[in-house]
C-alpha cells in the first residue's frame, strides 16, 4: 500500500494529521495537472493553477473515501472540472460581465472572438456520460486533469489501446455534438 493510499484511508477515517500529511505528497502532481488544464483556458482567467488545486483539494478532503491513488486523482479531475465549469457559468452572468471580453487598445484591430465552449462541453459531456460513463470519465481525465492516454488507462483499469480507442470515439462524438450534428458517431 502506497503512502498516498494509506493517508487517504486515514484522512477518510477522520485523522486531521493524515489530511495535512497528504497535501505535500500529492500537491506537485495536482499542481502539474491544474497547470496543464489552465494553459488551455482563455487569457485573463481569474482562476490560476494554484487556486484551482487548493479549491479541488478542499472539495476532496472531507468525508469522501478513496480506494486508491488512481481513484483520488480521478476525483481530483472531476473536482477541477466542476470548479472550472462553475467559474465559467459565473463569468457568463451579466453581473460578472456576461459576454464582454477585456481588450487592450492595441488589440482592437486583432479581435476574433473564440466561442466560450467550456459550458457547452460540460453539457455535452454529461449527455455522453448517460450512455458511455467510462468513456466520459476518460475524457474528463484527459481534458480536465491533463493525463496521458496511458495514465488515464491506468486510472480506469483498461489497456492503453482500449483507452486510445475510447478517446478517439469520445472526441468524434463530442465534436459532432458540439457542432450540432444529428448523426453522432454510432456507439
Amino acid at each position: 500500500m502506497s503512502d498516498v493510499t494509506r493517508l487517504l484511508e486515514a484522512a477518510a477515517a477522520g485523522d486531521c494529521k493524515a489530511a495535512a500529511d497528504l497535501l505535500p505528497l500529492v500537491y506537485d502532481e495536482l499542481r502539474k495537472l491544474a497547470a496543464a488544464r489552465m494553459a488551455s483556458e482563455s487569457p485573463g482567467h481569474t482562476l490560476d493553477a494554484t487556486a484551482l488545486v487548493h479549491e479541488a483539494y478542499l472539495r476532496l478532503v472531507g468525508d469522501q473515501q478513496f480506494d486508491s491513488r488512481g481513484h483520488f486523482f480521478a476525483a481530483a479531475a472531476e473536482a477541477m472540472r466542476r470548479i472550472l465549469v462553475d467559474a465559467a457559468r459565473r463569468k457568463a452572468t451579466v453581473r460578472h460581465g456576461g459576454n464582454r471580453q477585456r481588450v487592450r487598445l492595441d488589440q482592437i484591430q486583432q479581435i476574433t472572438e473564440p466561442p466560450d465552449t467550456l459550458i457547452e462541453l460540460h453539457d455535452a459531456l454529461d449527455r455522453f456520460a448517460e450512455t458511455e460513463p467510462r468513456k466520459a470519465k476518460l475524457v474528463e481525465l484527459r481534458y480536465f486533469a491533463g493525463l496521458s492516454v496511458a495514465d488515464a488507462a491506468s486510472v480506469l483499469g483498461v489497456s492503453p489501446a482500449t483507452a486510445a480507442r475510447w478517446w478517439e470515439f469520445a472526441r468524434l462524438w463530442l465534436f459532432a455534438e458540439l457542432r450540432g450534428e444529428e448523426n453522432s458517431p454510432p456507439g
